[in-house]
Parts: C-alpha cells; structure tokens; sequence
C-alpha cells in the first residue's frame, strides 16, 4: 500500500509565533498527521472491515482492533528508533488503547461542542493535502480509492481533525489566567537577570547529537565534545579548535556568537557559564538538546535594558514528522537542504518555496522581525545562537523539524505596553501544557467509555 501525505498549510502568519503557536498545539490546524490506512481511518463512526472487531466504545465512537494493533506497531517502531527498552507487547497494547481513547474523546467533544467547519473551508484544506502529495484533484481521489479509502470519509476525517484543533483552541486557552501581578513578577525576574548578567559574547564549540540517537552514537559524540575541551584546557587556540570540530554556524567565527543580551541567548548557556569572567572558560561540558557544547565567554558587558532588544529577521524551512516522515527522516532532508545551500547549488528562499509546511513557504521562509519571547523557546534557542546569515543544523521543535538561517539583527526600543503584552504571552506559553493536560484528563474522566475483549 502507498500511503499519502496529509500536511498542509496552515494559514497564519508569522510562523511560529507565541501568539499563534507559542504553547498552543494548532499552530497547523492539524497536531495528528492523518495517516491514510483503511484500518485507521474510522475516527469518524463506519462499518467495521470484514474480520474487524471493536476494541472500545468511546461516547458515540468506536475504537477498531486493527487500529490498536496499528499504533501499538507504531509505538514498537518509534521505541526501537529512540534505543529504549522495549517494552512487552501488553503494555504497547495498553498506550496504544489509551491515545486512541483520548483521541476519540477529543474529537466527540469537538462534535458535540457545535463547531463547525464550513464545506469552502474544508475544500481549500483538501486541495492543500493534494498539492503536497503533487496531485491534481481527480488522481487524490483514485489515489484514496486504491488504498481503499472512501473520499467522503477522508473529507469527514479532516474535518473532525479541523474542529478538534478549534475547540482545543477555545477551551484550553480559555482557562488560562495572567494578572497583572504575574506579569510584574515575571517583568522584576528579567530585570534582576539583567542587573546580574548584562550582555555575553560566548564562543562556542557544537559537537551535535542527532535526535533518538542510540547509546553508542551519544557515547561517541561526547568523547569527541570531551576531547575538544582537553585540547582547549592544554592551551590550543579555542577559535582554532571550534574551526576544526564545531559543527554549527559560528564555526568559521571561531565559535563566537556575538555580543547580545543575556535574555537573547539560551537559559542553558547562561547558566552554564554563569560567575565566569571574560577570557575564562566552562570546566565542564554542557549537554543540551542540540548536543555537546565547550563553552568560552569571549566578552562580559554590563546590565542591559528591558525596553531595549534585539531584534531578529529569520527564516526557516519546517518539515513535520508522520508515520511516513519519521523525525529522523525529516532531519536527513534537512541536513541534505543544508548542504546543497551551502554549496550554491540552491538557495534557503527556494528551498522554503518549495518544501516548506507551513504558511511562510511562499515567501521563501521569512518569518519576519521578531522581538524576543516571539518564538517557541526550542526555536528561538538555535536561532539565538546563530550569526547573521548561519544555518543551523536540522532544530527538532514541538511543530517539527527545522533548518533556520537568520538574516538580520537590530537593536531597537519598545514601549512598556508591548513589553507587558510579550511578558503575557510567554506566561500563556508557560502555562499552556499544563491546562491542556488537566483539560483532556476531564474530558476523559467524563466520557462513556466501554472497552471489549478481543484477540489479534
């Protein structure tokens, strides 16, 4: 069986801001991918296949047995790519019972709420799937009718996919509260980080992990990292050594970063080289979700101003991980975009145009002038950490996987309005996952839920 993508773009602007994607999951109107499978698509109620059993009523829905034996297959695939122990095939089994309950459960509540998503709608979010599958509208249909999916139902799928995202939207956000208060405290927090650090020009050396990496590659990776830093403590030139090991953009400056604000460079590295004088280095390696860093502070400024920030003009090309694109996939196209940009033979802007999934595609991936706190933290760490005109490797982040560059920074003032309304949006952002969990776990305890016994 051939299976389909059903990615599609998602029409918000800039990409990736806190205030459309920062912390809520339906930044692409989608957060599940739709896998194309007769045996999974009954997320809307329909006759079992023959040979079929049902699993577990959920509400006014069923849950198949091939569906469980699909995703618990899945959950053993995606176990095994990461290196865990595998776990025994009943609890698999039990995880993969419980996501399609929870998903059954959102998507009757979304029915039930009275959301709607308007036929119009529905045939542009259609159209989108068959562009990105490079199909016209009549070979999508045969394509889905090969694989034995009805049209009506794949219609209906997505659309139930629409309306979970809306409702998810409304209500998660809805319970979250930010008083002033809040907001004051968190403003005096990044005053007195300020007061305590000022700004940083740290160079450093990337020795990166590939995500899901096995034990073996890690244990590599950081005797590699281990050895750059012996080298640099017996007194070789730290620009030298990162121009020779480091694998990030800052590696033909020596390593160095730059000098920027304490609150315009990742948490981690701040901390990591926090009491280090100019000059000085960090005795200790600093693993992060990138990899293995040696870190050096270049140069150490005084305090700095909350109304004063850098701004940063980036793009990026998103690539998001299904069952067909594992993550692990979608960093090795990246990692070849990568090199054919580097090499000329291509450019970040076409690259984007026509690969990128989400709405900045048709402008080559420009994101726009950002202020910080205006991207996921993940994505805002690799960008933080680029010079002007580096690509970063491939950048793994809740929406998927990334390759930025970054085009421009400038320094320019803001109103205590605007800075107030940023400090907000990161408290939403900090709060966020939490009352999304709380709210699926009273969707759950509310929902009729029946499971059956059953043989594979």
């Amino acid at each position: 069986m051939t299976y389909l993508s059903t990615r599609f773009l998602a029409p918000f602007s800039p990409p990736l801001s806190r205030s459309i994607a920062g912390g809520w999951l339906g930044a692409a109107l989608l957060l599940g991918l739709l896998a194309i499978q007769p045996a999974a698509a009954q997320s809307r109620s329909t006759p079992l296949q023959p040979g079929d059993y049902i699993a577990a009523v959920v509400n006014q829905d069923v849950v198949a047995a091939s569906e469980v034996t699909l995703r618990t297959e899945k959950l053993r695939q995606d176990a095994k790519q990461r290196g865990e122990v595998m776990p025994d095939t009943a609890a698999l089994r039990t995880q993969a019972m419980e996501a399609l309950i929870e998903d059954r459960v959102l998507v009757t509540n979304a029915r039930e709420s009275g959301a709607k998503v308007d036929d119009p709608e529905l045939d542009r979010v259609v159209g989108n799937v068959a562009a990105q599958n490079k199909l016209t509208m009549e070979q999508l249909r045969a394509r889905l009718k090969l694989d034995g999916v009805d049209y009506r139902s794949f219609r209906e799928n997505l659309r139930d996919q629409l309306m979970t995202e809306r409702v998810r939207e409304r209500e998660v956000q809805g319970r979250i509260r930010i008083t002033d208060g809040d907001i004051d405290k968190y403003l005096d927090q990044r005053r007195d980080q300020l007061s305590l650090v000022g700004q940083l020009n740290i160079g450093q050396i990337l020795v990166p992990v590939p995500e899901a990496s096995s034990e073996a590659v890690v244990a590599e990776r950081r005797a590699r990292a281990e050895a750059a830093l012996a080298r640099v403590k017996a007194g070789e030139d730290f620009a030298k050594v990162a121009r020779e090991i480091s694998e990030d953009g800052n590696k033909e400056r020596g390593g160095e970063i730059g000098l920027r604000p304490a609150e315009r460079l990742p948490d981690v590295f701040v901390q990591a080289v926090k009491g280090l004088n100019t000059g000085q280095l960090s005795p200790e390696l600093l693993r992060s979700g990138a990899g293995f860093h040696v870190l050096k502070v270049i140069e150490r400024q005084g305090t700095g101003s909350l109304t004063s920030v850098v701004q940063t003009r980036a793009r990026h090309v998103l690539l998001r991980p299904s069952a067909q694109l594992t993550a692990e996939v979608a960093a090795r196209r990246l990692a070849e975009f990568k090199r054919a940009i580097e090499s000329g033979s291509t450019s970040f802007e076409a690259v984007a145009r026509d690969n990128s999934e989400d709405g900045s595609a048709p402008e080559g991936g420009d994101l726009g002038w950002m202020s910080p706190g205006g991207f996921v933290p993940e994505f805002e760490e690799a960008m933080n950490a680029l010079p002007i005109g580096g690509i970063s490797a491939p950048v793994p982040s809740r929406y998927g996987m990334h390759l930025i560059q970054v085009r421009e920074r400038r320094t320019t003032e803001i109103e205590m309005k605007q800075l107030r309304e940023q400090a907000r949006t990161a408290l939403r952002e900090a709060k966020y996952e939490d009352a999304y969990k709380e709210w699926v776990k009273e969707l759950r305890a509310r929902a009729f839920v029946e499971l059956r016994e059953w043989q594979d």
